[in-house]
Protein backbone atom coordinates (compact mmCIF):
# COMPACT_ATOMS: atom_id res chain seq x y z
CA UNK A 1 0.00 0.00 0.00
CA UNK A 2 1.23 3.48 -0.83
CA UNK A 3 2.20 5.65 2.13
CA UNK A 4 2.11 9.45 2.35
CA UNK A 5 3.87 11.42 5.08
CA UNK A 6 2.33 14.78 5.96
CA UNK A 7 4.17 17.40 8.05
CA UNK A 8 2.47 20.66 9.05
CA UNK A 9 5.09 23.40 9.52
CA UNK A 10 5.13 27.06 10.42
CA UNK A 11 8.52 28.77 10.69
CA UNK A 12 10.28 25.45 11.30
CA UNK A 13 13.23 25.89 8.91
CA UNK A 14 15.77 25.36 11.72
CA UNK A 15 14.19 22.05 12.74
CA UNK A 16 13.41 20.84 9.22
CA UNK A 17 17.01 21.34 8.08
CA UNK A 18 18.16 18.49 10.32
CA UNK A 19 14.89 16.55 10.44
CA UNK A 20 14.06 16.13 6.74
CA UNK A 21 17.27 14.31 5.70
CA UNK A 22 16.64 11.70 8.42
CA UNK A 23 13.00 11.41 7.45
CA UNK A 24 13.60 11.01 3.72
CA UNK A 25 16.22 8.36 4.37
CA UNK A 26 13.67 6.33 6.33
CA UNK A 27 10.71 7.14 4.05
CA UNK A 28 12.02 5.34 0.98
CA UNK A 29 9.35 5.48 -1.73
CA UNK A 30 6.78 7.15 0.52
CA UNK A 31 5.31 10.46 -0.61
CA UNK A 32 6.55 13.29 1.67
CA UNK A 33 4.44 16.46 1.87
CA UNK A 34 5.29 19.50 3.98
CA UNK A 35 2.36 21.89 4.43
CA UNK A 36 3.83 25.35 4.83
CA UNK A 37 1.36 27.24 7.02
CA UNK A 38 2.25 30.79 6.04
CA UNK A 39 5.87 30.64 7.21
CA UNK A 40 8.00 33.79 7.10
CA UNK A 41 11.36 31.99 7.37
CA UNK A 42 13.20 29.65 4.97
CA UNK A 43 10.83 26.70 5.44
CA UNK A 44 10.00 26.41 1.73
CA UNK A 45 13.66 26.65 0.67
CA UNK A 46 14.76 23.96 3.15
CA UNK A 47 12.00 21.61 2.01
CA UNK A 48 12.81 21.99 -1.67
CA UNK A 49 16.53 21.57 -1.07
CA UNK A 50 15.78 18.22 0.59
CA UNK A 51 13.38 17.02 -2.11
CA UNK A 52 10.17 17.24 -0.12
CA UNK A 53 6.93 18.28 -1.81
CA UNK A 54 5.61 21.60 -0.49
CA UNK A 55 2.00 22.76 -0.30
CA UNK A 56 1.71 26.33 0.97
CA UNK A 57 -1.00 28.38 2.64
CA UNK A 58 -0.90 32.07 1.64
CA UNK A 59 -1.26 32.92 5.33
CA UNK A 60 -1.30 31.01 8.60
CA UNK A 61 -4.52 29.05 9.06
CA UNK A 62 -3.55 26.81 11.97
CA UNK A 63 -2.14 23.34 12.58
CA UNK A 64 -5.45 21.59 11.96
CA UNK A 65 -5.96 23.42 8.67
CA UNK A 66 -2.49 22.30 7.57
CA UNK A 67 -3.38 18.71 8.44
CA UNK A 68 -6.55 18.92 6.34
CA UNK A 69 -4.64 20.42 3.40
CA UNK A 70 -2.05 17.66 3.63
CA UNK A 71 -4.70 14.93 3.83
CA UNK A 72 -6.39 16.26 0.70
CA UNK A 73 -3.08 16.46 -1.18
CA UNK A 74 -1.85 13.00 -0.12
CA UNK A 75 -2.22 10.20 -2.64
CA UNK A 76 -1.30 7.32 -0.31
CA UNK A 77 -3.60 4.65 1.09
CA UNK A 78 -2.12 5.37 4.51
CA UNK A 79 -1.04 8.75 5.86
CA UNK A 80 1.54 9.32 8.57
CA UNK A 81 1.32 12.67 10.36
CA UNK A 82 4.34 14.17 12.14
CA UNK A 83 4.89 17.57 13.70
CA UNK A 84 7.27 19.89 11.91
CA UNK A 85 9.27 20.76 15.03
CA UNK A 86 11.45 17.65 14.74
CA UNK A 87 10.39 16.10 18.06
CA UNK A 88 9.06 12.92 16.47
CA UNK A 89 11.58 10.31 15.40
CA UNK A 90 11.34 9.17 11.76
CA UNK A 91 12.72 5.82 12.90
CA UNK A 92 9.35 5.13 14.58
CA UNK A 93 7.42 5.31 11.29
CA UNK A 94 8.04 1.64 10.34
CA UNK A 95 6.70 0.65 13.77
CA UNK A 96 3.51 2.64 13.16
CA UNK A 97 3.03 1.07 9.75
CA UNK A 98 3.72 -2.43 11.08
CA UNK A 99 0.99 -1.95 13.67
CA UNK A 100 -1.39 -0.68 10.97
CA UNK A 101 -0.85 -3.94 9.09
CA UNK A 102 -2.44 -5.78 12.03
CA UNK A 103 -5.81 -4.36 11.00
CA UNK A 104 -5.94 -1.02 12.80
CA UNK A 105 -7.51 2.00 11.14
CA UNK A 106 -5.36 4.43 13.12
CA UNK A 107 -2.21 3.93 15.19
CA UNK A 108 -1.02 6.66 17.55
CA UNK A 109 2.47 7.20 18.91
CA UNK A 110 1.89 7.39 22.67
CA UNK A 111 4.45 9.57 24.50
CA UNK A 112 5.87 8.60 27.87
CA UNK A 113 6.03 11.07 30.78
CA UNK A 114 9.62 12.05 29.99
CA UNK A 115 8.50 13.17 26.54
CA UNK A 116 6.06 15.78 27.84
CA UNK A 117 7.27 19.35 27.41
CA UNK A 118 6.46 20.37 30.99
CA UNK A 119 4.55 19.30 34.10
CA UNK A 120 1.47 21.32 33.12
CA UNK A 121 1.11 19.50 29.81
CA UNK A 122 1.78 16.16 31.48
CA UNK A 123 -1.00 16.88 34.00
CA UNK A 124 -3.43 18.11 31.31
CA UNK A 125 -2.79 15.15 29.02
CA UNK A 126 -3.32 12.77 31.93
CA UNK A 127 -6.76 14.28 32.54
CA UNK A 128 -7.64 14.09 28.84
CA UNK A 129 -6.61 10.45 28.59
CA UNK A 130 -8.58 9.37 31.67
CA UNK A 131 -11.69 11.33 30.66
CA UNK A 132 -11.64 10.06 27.09
CA UNK A 133 -11.05 6.48 28.27
CA UNK A 134 -14.06 6.73 30.61
CA UNK A 135 -16.34 8.15 27.93
CA UNK A 136 -15.38 5.74 25.14
CA UNK A 137 -14.89 2.63 27.25
CA UNK A 138 -11.50 2.08 25.59
CA UNK A 139 -8.09 2.74 27.08
CA UNK A 140 -6.65 5.85 25.44
CA UNK A 141 -2.90 6.22 26.03
CA UNK A 142 -2.31 9.58 24.33
CA UNK A 143 -5.26 11.65 23.15
CA UNK A 144 -3.28 14.65 21.91
CA UNK A 145 -0.27 13.09 20.16
CA UNK A 146 0.33 14.54 16.69
CA UNK A 147 2.32 11.48 15.57
CA UNK A 148 -0.07 8.94 14.05
CA UNK A 149 -0.74 6.76 11.02
CA UNK A 150 -4.25 6.57 9.59
CA UNK A 151 -6.24 4.88 6.88
CA UNK A 152 -6.47 7.77 4.42
CA UNK A 153 -10.01 7.09 3.21
CA UNK A 154 -11.43 6.77 6.70
CA UNK A 155 -9.56 9.82 7.96
CA UNK A 156 -10.99 11.97 5.17
CA UNK A 157 -14.51 11.06 6.30
CA UNK A 158 -13.98 13.37 9.28
CA UNK A 159 -12.17 16.31 7.70
CA UNK A 160 -15.27 18.47 8.12
CA UNK A 161 -15.13 17.84 11.88
CA UNK A 162 -11.49 18.79 12.36
CA UNK A 163 -10.78 22.25 13.81
CA UNK A 164 -8.25 24.55 12.19
CA UNK A 165 -6.35 24.92 15.47
CA UNK A 166 -4.25 22.56 17.57
CA UNK A 167 -6.88 20.07 18.78
CA UNK A 168 -7.17 17.98 15.62
CA UNK A 169 -5.68 14.85 17.32
CA UNK A 170 -8.43 14.91 19.97
CA UNK A 171 -11.16 15.32 17.38
CA UNK A 172 -10.03 12.58 15.01
CA UNK A 173 -9.38 10.11 17.84
CA UNK A 174 -12.89 10.53 19.27
CA UNK A 175 -14.39 10.45 15.76
CA UNK A 176 -12.68 7.12 14.99
CA UNK A 177 -13.94 5.57 18.22
CA UNK A 178 -17.45 6.90 17.64
CA UNK A 179 -17.49 5.43 14.11
CA UNK A 180 -16.41 2.02 15.43
CA UNK A 181 -12.99 2.08 13.80
CA UNK A 182 -9.98 0.36 15.39
CA UNK A 183 -7.40 2.54 17.16
CA UNK A 184 -4.05 1.22 18.37
CA UNK A 185 -1.00 2.64 20.15
CA UNK A 186 2.75 2.18 20.17
CA UNK A 187 5.04 3.70 22.82
CA UNK A 188 7.36 6.45 21.59
CA UNK A 189 9.83 8.94 23.00
CA UNK A 190 10.13 12.45 21.60
CA UNK A 191 13.10 14.78 21.48
CA UNK A 192 13.38 18.46 22.34
CA UNK A 193 12.54 21.02 19.70
CA UNK A 194 14.89 23.79 18.62
CA UNK A 195 13.57 27.33 18.93
CA UNK A 196 10.42 28.48 20.68
CA UNK A 197 7.19 26.54 20.90
CA UNK A 198 4.01 28.02 19.41
CA UNK A 199 2.13 26.98 22.58
CA UNK A 200 1.02 29.72 25.01
CA UNK A 201 0.45 28.67 28.64
CA UNK A 202 -2.52 30.99 29.25
CA UNK A 203 -4.14 30.82 25.83
CA UNK A 204 -3.70 27.10 25.44
CA UNK A 205 -4.56 26.46 29.08
CA UNK A 206 -8.04 27.78 28.30
CA UNK A 207 -8.05 25.73 25.11
CA UNK A 208 -7.24 22.60 27.12
CA UNK A 209 -10.31 23.19 29.32
CA UNK A 210 -12.47 23.54 26.20
CA UNK A 211 -11.07 20.24 24.91
CA UNK A 212 -12.29 18.47 28.04
CA UNK A 213 -15.88 19.35 27.14
CA UNK A 214 -15.24 18.74 23.46
CA UNK A 215 -14.14 15.18 24.18
CA UNK A 216 -17.55 14.36 25.58
CA UNK A 217 -19.54 16.21 22.95
CA UNK A 218 -17.68 14.50 20.10
CA UNK A 219 -18.34 11.00 21.39
CA UNK A 220 -21.56 11.04 23.41
CA UNK A 221 -22.90 14.36 24.78
CA UNK A 222 -25.39 12.58 27.02
CA UNK A 223 -22.50 11.13 29.03
CA UNK A 224 -21.61 14.72 29.98
CA UNK A 225 -25.10 16.21 30.29
CA UNK A 226 -26.71 13.30 32.17
CA UNK A 227 -24.39 13.44 35.22
CA UNK A 228 -24.75 17.25 35.28
CA UNK A 229 -28.53 16.90 35.15
CA UNK A 230 -28.51 14.24 37.87
CA UNK A 231 -26.32 16.45 40.07
CA UNK A 232 -28.73 19.37 39.71
CA UNK A 233 -31.73 17.13 40.40
CA UNK A 234 -30.17 15.64 43.53
CA UNK A 235 -29.16 19.11 44.71
CA UNK A 236 -32.76 20.20 44.21
CA UNK A 237 -34.01 17.22 46.21
CA UNK A 238 -31.55 17.94 49.00
CA UNK A 239 -32.46 21.63 49.11
CA UNK A 240 -36.20 20.82 49.06
CA UNK A 241 -35.75 18.40 51.98
CA UNK A 242 -33.84 21.07 53.90
CA UNK A 243 -36.46 23.80 53.31
CA UNK A 244 -39.32 21.43 54.03
CA UNK A 245 -37.82 20.47 57.39
CA UNK A 246 -36.79 24.01 58.37
CA UNK A 247 -39.53 26.09 56.74
CA UNK A 248 -42.22 23.59 55.83
CA UNK A 249 -42.48 24.75 52.21
CA UNK A 250 -41.29 24.26 48.63
CA UNK A 251 -39.06 27.19 47.62
CA UNK A 252 -38.39 28.88 44.29
CA UNK A 253 -34.76 27.75 44.42
CA UNK A 254 -35.84 24.10 44.49
CA UNK A 255 -38.09 24.73 41.50
CA UNK A 256 -35.21 26.39 39.60
CA UNK A 257 -32.91 23.45 40.30
CA UNK A 258 -35.49 20.89 39.16
CA UNK A 259 -36.31 22.84 35.98
CA UNK A 260 -32.62 23.36 35.20
CA UNK A 261 -32.00 19.62 35.64
CA UNK A 262 -34.77 18.86 33.12
CA UNK A 263 -33.48 21.45 30.63
CA UNK A 264 -29.89 20.16 30.85
CA UNK A 265 -31.10 16.60 30.30
CA UNK A 266 -33.15 17.62 27.25
CA UNK A 267 -30.18 19.54 25.80
CA UNK A 268 -28.05 16.43 26.22
CA UNK A 269 -30.71 14.29 24.55
CA UNK A 270 -30.93 16.61 21.54
CA UNK A 271 -27.12 16.86 21.36
CA UNK A 272 -26.93 13.06 21.33
CA UNK A 273 -29.23 12.93 18.31
CA UNK A 274 -27.24 15.65 16.52
CA UNK A 275 -24.00 13.75 17.19
CA UNK A 276 -25.55 10.59 15.76
CA UNK A 277 -26.40 12.47 12.56
CA UNK A 278 -22.84 13.85 12.41
CA UNK A 279 -21.44 10.34 12.21
CA UNK A 280 -24.01 9.04 9.77
CA UNK A 281 -22.35 6.89 7.11
CA UNK A 282 -22.72 8.81 3.85
CA UNK A 283 -20.83 6.35 1.69
CA UNK A 284 -23.95 4.45 0.60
Amino acid sequence: MKVSIVIPAKNEAQNLASFLPRLLEIAGDAECIVVNDGSSDETIVICRENGAEVVSHPYSKGNGAAIKTGARAASGDMIVFLDGDGQHKPEDIPRLLAEMEKGFDMVVGARDRESQADSFRDFANGIYNRLASTITGHRILDLTSGFRAVNARKFREFLYLLPNGFSYPTTCTMAFFRAGYSVGYIPIQTGRRLGNSHISLVKDGIRFLVIIFKVGSLYSPLKIFLPASAGLFLTGCGYYFYTFVTQGRFTNMSAVLFITAIVVFLIGLVSEQVTTLMYKDNRD
